[in-house]
């Protein structure tokens, strides 16, 4: 059988994560990521194009001759990647436009789910600042304000007071923060419990479960600060136990996958489900239409199964047919970022110690890294690394990856040191 070419669009921590499953295939002789980083240049060769550089992105696939593309980075998703990539007779692992509104709009996938009766928080869509104001004033606190389009993550306001939540929908609907992804406000109850994240492969009809992960989102220890992209990950998670698998079986993952169908938007690609376990059961928080980044960190070194064989099922509608396996161990994610993340903060400052790493216990994964003129590997993010290590379970996968932060030094460097802190309750 001959071996494939293969294209991963993207650049990210996710990508290199994701480039590290795609290299183990049996299936895979040569790859390119485009853009890439500094870190997946020993494994892939890397191709100076944007990711929403469509017309570009084509013409260097039929170059190539590159038997499939791999796209999981939410812009190029929602803005139409794979229909385009489709429309000029190639072949791509991702979700057309029509289904990735589902996390295109926050707006949308709430009305899926009160349509289907998929569980989730209470809420209600603004298109006006005057009338959102006037809805907080009969609501309880703390409450969620959330911009409906692409935000990089960020776009989520917990308030705590009446007097907070009213700048909140200042800050998204009048000042723009996030820019056009405030011209709708979804304003949500707030909901307590454990947070879970659920990665599922989907092919239409069908849907694989990943093993599970949850991810911190504050920037500081103690979930103080405000959100950022992600500061590290765990999986599995110890709280998503198999009676909750199976509720959410019944009640949220396969009920999502037929609405989509339902509505003429058949989802094909990756689902990833961020569910709050709530004393009245497992909630949708929010879903998004990819990868998770960093749980794909966490969750990619423990898979067993050929991806290539996994995305080919997914495009394909054969997704049943595959027999989905994880390593029986555990995997803990570090972010390192640059001091003053998610706001302010330098780049540009050489990286020593990512010669330790081994790549089968211990994983290094870049996200905000490029070669400066001297060819050194340099600060260029806000989050610069994702420090994975597996173990046995997860209070020895903990031990490793913090040891393993160890090793890595670059000025400016921080993190959070309460990963997984969780895990010490269970």
């Amino acid at each position: 059988m001959k071996k494939m070419t293969i294209l991963l669009v993207g650049g990210g921590g996710r990508e290199h994560a994701m480039l590290h499953a795609i290299k183990n295939s049996s299936r895979v002789d040569k790859i390119y990521a485009a853009p890439g980083n500094a870190g997946m240049a020993d494994m892939a060769e890397l191709v100076d194009i944007g990711v929403m550089e469509f017309d570009r992105l084509i013409a260097f696939a039929k170059e190539k001759d590159v038997d499939l593309t791999v796209c999981s980075q939410d812009d190029p998703l929602c803005a139409g990647i794979v229909d385009a990539f489709e429309a000029a007779g190639l072949k791509i692992f991702g979700t057309k436009k029509d289904a990735a509104i589902i996390e295109g709009s926050k707006a949308f996938s709430k009305n899926l789910m009160k349509k289907y009766h998929i569980p989730t928080a209470a809420y209600e869509v603004f298109t006006d600042p005057k009338e959102a104001e006037a809805y907080l004033e009969t609501q309880k606190m703390p409450i969620v304000l959330k911009a409906d389009g692409l935000a990089l993550g960020k776009g989520v306001l917990i308030c705590q007071t009446l007097e907070e939540a009213k700048a909140g929908v200042k800050e998204i609907m009048e000042d723009k923060k996030f820019g056009s992804a405030g011209n709708e406000l979804v304003i949500e109850e707030f909901m307590t419990g454990r947070e879970v994240s659920a990665l599922a492969f989907v092919d239409g009809s069908h849907y694989q479960l990943m093993t599970s992960s949850q991810d911190h989102k504050r920037a500081g220890d103690g979930d103080t600060g405000l959100n950022t992209g992600g500061m590290g990950t765990f999986s599995p998670s110890p709280f998503f136990t198999e009676e909750i698998r199976e509720r959410c079986d019944r009640e949220i993952f396969q009920p999502t996958v037929d609405a989509m169908k339902a509505e003429g938007r058949e989802f094909k690609g990756v689902l990833y489900f961020g569910l709050m376990l709530t004393a009245d059961g497992p909630r949708v928080v929010e879903y998004n239409t990819r990868f998770g980044d960093p749980e794909t960190q966490v969750v990619l070194p423990r898979m067993k199964t050929d991806i290539i064989d996994v995305f080919e099922a997914c495009m394909a509608g054969t997704l049943d047919q595959i027999h989905l396996e994880f390593e029986d161990n555990a995997a803990v994610c570090v972010v390192l970022a640059s001091e003053g993340y998610p706001v302010s903060y330098k780049k540009g400052f050489p990286i020593t110690g990512l010669d330790k790493f081994d790549n089968k216990n211990y994983f290094c994964f870049h996200a905000g890294t490029k070669f400066d003129e001297n060819g050194q590997i340099v600060t260029n993010g806000g989050r610069v690394l994702g420090v994975t290590a597996l173990g046995k379970d997860l209070l020895e996968a903990r031990a490793n990856a913090y040891q393993a932060t160890e090793w890595i030094s670059f000025e400016n460097k921080y993190m959070r040191h309460d990963i997984g802190k969780a895990i010490d309750e269970v």
